[in-house]
């Protein structure tokens, strides 16, 4: 039988119709099996993602060689890091949630310096030192010491002349950083007419003639007697991010928050007096900017705090940093003498990028370094390449160092892979009481 065109034509749609829709169904179910695949392989046990907790991350501060690590990874810096912003799931979400689950890792730029001076000379450095308005990171150690004993909480002031140009104050080590020019570019035509004054109790030393861009190390030695002596207080503050996107992985960070305050309140409890507060933040327009909370001794009152939190509201992706740094550093009784002042800043999101808000985060860092505050970021999933930066330029300004989570719990989104050298991994809580116990130590 002869079939007319129009015929032919219509079977030959209809089978296909049925070839398309049996491709369809083989997909889809291909790409099922290939999703349920992915999900179960997120999660790694304790063993695969730590190392040995007894080998170091890092330098000591001011050491000239770069941190080292057991089980590590490696990024060389690259200008064309890509950033993640995906969602891999929450990875452990039928699980109890209880701390010890989060990966992360730490690197100290004060203890690189070299290799950070290379990271800012690079396209990706230079972009970001442009997008925060940074200018140069002309640095001194400073060591400071009494009859060849450190000094700790000395104030270290560096002047150009008579004006203040950076304030800091040493660590239990005895010394401090502070930078010329950080902000201000017009500053990088005088290096060699610098003047740093070191105090501690009565005593006080100056040094002038100093050029920043060339002395390296400065030590200030303040005779037998300073008149300061190590003090026993310690003030560690957590400021938290609770937008949105930080529901990946909140949960799990109030656990190992909790469990961190818990340990290093009663490993310390004979020998130091520990003042610990918890802020929360979000941005304009939600139903808090600011949740903040004093210092406090109560370990179960600061838990109690993070516990209630959960994470809503946000919608853009700078959130507001500014203010609650502003808040942190001003809006709180920090010790006036103390061993340690660390401000933990965990978040996955940037300040806001306009002009008044850059120029009032860099106002903040140096109220920071002034007081001795050690700002040490915890970046959550979601950092992007700038962002990372900012958070590093925190760390470096005030004597602080540089926290990051890690892809290997399987928890969260992707974690962008830093710009820095070989990185040991280990749970989030022990390496935080590590870095508390470090700067703490003397």
């Amino acid at each position: 039988m002869k079939m007319s065109h129009s015929f032919r034509r219509s079977i030959w749609k209809t089978v296909a119709m049925f070839v398309g829709a049996a491709m369809l169904v083989w997909l889809l179910n291909g790409c099922s099996a290939n999703n349920s695949d992915t999900a179960g392989s997120g999660n790694q046990s304790n063993s695969e993602s730590t190392t040995d907790a007894g080998e170091s991350v890092n330098g000591g501060a001011g050491d000239s060689s770069e941190p080292s690590s057991g089980d590590s990874k490696s990024e060389e810096p690259r200008p064309d890091r890509k950033e993640n912003k995906g969602k891999r799931g929450y990875g452990s979400q039928d699980k109890e949630v209880q701390a010890g689950q989060l990966t992360a890792g730490e690197w100290d730029d004060l203890a690189a310096w070299e290799r950070f001076g290379n990271l800012l000379n690079s396209q990706e450095g230079d972009s970001s030192l442009r997008a925060w308005s940074f200018a140069a990171f002309n640095r001194v150690e400073v060591i400071v010491t009494a009859g060849g004993k450190a000094v700790a909480d000395a104030e270290v002031i560096v002047t150009q002349g008579g004006q203040s140009v950076w304030e800091a104050r040493t660590n239990t080590e005895g010394r401090a950083f502070v930078f010329a020019g950080l902000f201000d570019r017009q500053e990088n035509q005088r290096q060699s007419d610098y003047v740093i004054e070191a105090r501690a109790g009565q005593q006080t030393k100056r040094l002038e003639n100093i050029d920043i861009t060339k002395q390296g190390v400065v030590k200030v030695d303040l005779g037998s007697e300073s008149g300061s002596s190590l003090s026993d207080q310690v003030d560690v503050m957590f400021v938290v991010d609770t937008t949105g996107s930080m529901e990946d992985e909140l949960n799990y960070l109030g656990a190992e928050l909790k469990d961190v305050i818990q340990r290093v309140s009663e490993e310390h409890a004979n020998q130091l007096d520990i003042r610990l507060s918890a802020n929360f933040y979000r941005d304009k327009h939600d139903d808090y900017v600011v949740k903040p909370h004093p210092f406090v001794t109560n370990v179960d009152t600061v838990t109690g705090w993070i516990t209630k939190e959960n994470a809503r509201g946000g919608g853009d992706f700078p959130e507001a940093v500014d203010q609650a740094l502003r808040d942190a550093i001003h809006e709180h009784e920090w010790s006036k003498e103390a061993r340690a002042r660390l401000l933990f800043l965990v978040l996955d999101a940037p300040p806001h990028s306009d002009p008044q808000i850059i120029d009032e985060v860099q106002k903040l860092i140096q109220d920071a370094a002034k007081q001795g505050i050690r700002i040490i970021p915890v970046a959550s999933s979601g950092v992007d390449v700038d962002t990372e930066y900012l958070l590093r330029f925190m760390g470096v300004s005030t004597g602080g160092t540089y926290l990051f989570l890690t892809d290997d719990s399987g928890i969260g989104g992707d974690h962008l892979e830093p710009a820095v050298g070989e990185y040991e991994v280990k749970l989030l809580n022990d390496l935080l009481v590590e870095v508390i116990n470090r700067y703490v130590q003397q």
